[in-house]
């Protein structure tokens, strides 16, 4: 008998091997043998940026500067800024070649505690708050053609906004081929949408329908504070600049497509933003505009009609597809995070069926659930970019300080050191002008949240305490057993 089990173990063993044998081919199939070239980056750049925020943000950047010019100039100012960005992350993201985004940055240049503050941050705050302000953003459009005339009621929002999440994390947990096709077809609609705002903008303007740009910059109001809080609103729109660093590594000629891709792409998203919001101002006034429940469904309303129900229908694709190309990129971090000991090791593991990162993708999911329970997008938007500012600040500043304390590393794309500078300052301004004009208890909240990660940082990475091991190795085991999932390790090598 004893024979006979150790060759049905042996047995057993070898069938293991044999299973993660395949699902290393298979794994190393679809993350490596498929290169990006500069097309791809480009359309991934607009793509991924193109999403609800150009349909919710326009209300809140007029609200924050109260005029047309004002309003275009930052939506113009927030496409400059971004480039800037992302020029300064295309030569960190060819210095240190490593997935993960800010978080290798970080660690390279402050060492692992600025680092495990992103990651910290990051996931419980950042990503699943920008997934909760899309999905939110897609329950708005959604639900109101099914309102007209008023505001549809926040219980709707929220539960279509919840219905949305549930249903993309479980396509993303599911396949990773199904959500790269859910997102091209998405893709394709977004820019459906915009190409029918923009030409309609054009076609009116022709017509001579210019009297909202009369006097453009009359009874605006200018301060440090509303300027920072239109342009949080503004970038938020333009959030996704940095997501080629996520896959430098997949990119064919990194050295020649990455900067060649940004330089296109984000002023390509900057003059289409610029334009959409003209469009808007040719049918609305600055009061008519911030009265609209849906400011792209009152444009469809009063250009399109009877077709105006094309533009709920497919500002639904696009918001769809945002929070799709987010849920889809959302494990990347907690893979890197996870190898170095700073997360949950459950959320770096890969479904053995399916080759997805379903654990990571399913906590986000549920944390993106909880945010929408309380609040509202405006309220989301400025917690998010506040939170993000900062880490995007200290990402750029460390391209400075590695400057002169690593100056050993091959830097393929050098950009001028004044570039970085003056993200640096601008991103202070933005941290710092909310706070000191008009002070929220919300700026508190977020940095104590921040600083909250060292107390955990210092007892369960530093401190390395054994008993959290003890009371999450059940939970782990029991985790792995219902989503059938195993580390990435034994995936992958």
């Amino acid at each position: 008998m004893g024979e006979e089990s150790l060759k049905k173990r042996k047995g057993e063993d070898k069938g293991r091997e044999d299973r993660q044998s395949i699902q290393k081919i298979t794994y190393k199939h679809i993350s490596f043998d498929f290169k990006v070239g500069l097309i791809s980056g480009i359309c991934m750049i607009v793509g991924t940026i193109i999403g609800s925020g150009i349909f919710v943000s326009p209300k809140s950047v007029l609200a924050n500067v109260e005029a047309v010019g004002p309003c275009l100039t930052v939506w113009a100012a927030c496409g400059v800024l971004a480039t800037l960005g992302a020029l300064c992350f295309a030569e960190l993201g060819t210095m240190i070649t490593k997935s993960g985004g800010e978080y290798p940055y970080l660690m390279e240049a402050f060492g692992p505690i600025p680092a495990f503050l992103f990651s910290w941050t990051s996931l419980l705050v950042t990503k699943p708050s920008s997934f909760a302000i899309i999905c939110l953003s897609f329950a708005e459009y959604a639900s109101a053609p099914f309102y007209p005339g008023c505001d549809p009621p926040q219980a709707v929002i929220k539960c279509l906004a919840a219905a949305a999440i549930v249903v993309i994390t479980i396509v993303n947990s599911l396949s990773v081929k199904l959500g790269s096709y859910l997102q091209n077809f998405l893709t394709a609609a977004k820019m459906i949408i915009v190409t029918i705002i923009i030409v309609s903008g054009i076609v009116l303007l022709a017509k001579g329908k210019t009297e909202n740009f009369k006097d453009s910059f009359k009874d605006s109001k200018i301060s440090v504070s509303s300027i920072s809080l239109a342009f949080y609103n503004g970038l938020w729109a333009y959030d996704g600049w940095n997501q080629l660093n996520y896959i430098t590594e997949e990119l064919k000629n990194p050295y020649r497509n990455l900067p060649l891709s940004i330089i296109i792409g984000i002023p390509l998203v900057t003059i289409c933003y610029v334009l959409i919001n003209i469009s808007y101002f040719t049918v609305m006034t600055s009061t008519e505009l911030l009265q609209s429940q849906a400011v792209a469904v009152t444009f469809g309303d009063r250009v399109l009609y009877p077709a105006s129900w094309i533009v709920p229908l497919f500002v639904v694709f696009s918001t769809l597809g945002s929070a799709n190309g987010t849920c889809f990129t959302a494990g990347r971090l907690v893979y890197v995070a996870g190898r170095e000991g700073h997360m949950l090791k459950v959320l770096s593991y890969i479904s053995v069926k399916y080759l997805t990162p379903a654990p990571a993708i399913i906590f986000y999911g549920a944390i993106a659930i909880i945010y929408i329970i309380p609040g509202d997008i405006n309220t989301l938007i400025n917690y998010f970019s506040f939170a993000v500012w900062i880490f995007y600040g200290l990402t750029i500043l460390a391209l400075i300080v590695m400057r002169f304390t690593r100056k050993e590393l091959k830097r393929p794309i050098r950009i001028p050191i004044i570039i970085p500078v003056i993200v640096t300052l601008v991103s202070i301004v933005l941290v710092l002008a909310p706070i000191i004009s008009a002070p929220e208890l919300a700026y508190l909240y977020c940095i104590l949240f921040i600083l909250s990660g060292l107390i955990v940082y210092i007892l369960f990475v530093h401190l390395k305490f054994n008993w959290p091991q003890k009371i999450s190795q059940p939970i782990t085991m029991h985790l792995q057993m219902l989503l059938e999932v195993v580390p990435e390790e034994e995936v992958t090598q």
